[in-house]
């Protein structure tokens, strides 16, 4: 009995240790976009704080909506700092691998919350057309972590949450630059290479952007919901099965008092008859 009381206690701990851990972002967890400068040619919106080390750019139409200006002074600084202490203690903590990433996945693929890697002889991820759904089996808090050694590349990529998860527990470590045109894009992103630069044209982006580089956004609508909860405010939304779920309890609920529109109808034409 002891034996295997041993036994389940050691794969328990073993389970664990493999779990993927959020990284706590400290400084930089309020900040929507954060990068050591950011332009942002609009029109576009930006919901949430943006933080640059150096300039901030609004070329033409820009807005940023429930946030503060740009932070170009120490809060940006410090945010930085907690960036890069984030992005390495998230890979300390995230070593194991659920599985390993193609560098051209498949067109459609749907992924369970685990650790999802993307090294060796082809360390860049490049996404074309494709749509990837985060499935949290129901659990609000599963967590998803993609390490990605080089270049994320995004064009016509479509991330989608179900299952009840959450954009503001899925995290991208990046060790180079990403590119995102014209995508639907849901998670954190932590660049965290020395120089790591991000860009976006167009599309969609829930989550975060926090970078060690320039930071360059064309007609951008970023949700910085994440950021915005760390704040104490909003929430983060839900996934599109859960708002088809509520959709489908509105129509019940219409239905029902329709059934119930009826029956009086029918008692009123009873009584008439009579």
């Amino acid at each position: 009995m002891r034996r295997l009381l041993l036994v389940i206690c050691v794969l328990s701990v073993g389970s664990f240790a493999r779990a993927q851990t959020a990284p706590s972002l400290g400084a930089a967890a309020t900040f929507a976009v954060l990068g050591s400068a950011v332009t942002c040619t609009g029109p576009g919106v930006i919901s949430g704080d943006v933080g640059a080390t150096g300039a901030f750019t609004n070329t033409t139409g820009c807005t940023i909506a429930g946030g503060t200006p740009p932070a170009t002074n120490t809060a940006a600084g410090l945010a930085q700092t907690a960036l890069n202490t984030a992005y390495q203690n998230a890979l300390v903590a995230n070593s194991s691998c659920t599985s390993f990433l193609a560098a051209v996945p498949p067109a459609s693929f749907t992924l369970a919350p685990g650790v999802y890697c993307n090294t060796g002889e082809a360390p860049a991820l490049t996404m074309t057309s494709i749509t990837l759904t985060l499935d949290a089996g129901g659990n609000a808090n599963a967590v998803w972590v993609f390490k990605i050694d080089a270049a994320l590349t995004g064009t016509s990529l479509q991330v989608v949450m179900a299952g009840g998860g959450q954009p503001c527990n899925v995290y991208w470590l990046v060790g180079a630059d990403s590119t995102l045109t014209t995508s639907t894009f849901q998670g954190n992103i932590l660049a965290g290479g020395a120089a790591s630069a991000f860009t976006s044209t167009g599309g969609t982006l829930i989550g975060r952007v926090l970078a060690n580089g320039a930071v360059a956004l064309t007609g951008p609508n970023i949700h910085g919901t994440c950021a915005l909860v760390a704040q104490g405010g909003g929430s983060c939304p839900a996934d599109d099965d859960d708002r088809h779920h509520h959709r489908d309890k509105d129509k019940d609920r219409d239905h029902d008092k329709d059934k119930d529109k009826d029956k009086d109808n029918n008692k009123d034409d009873n009584k008439d008859h009579n």
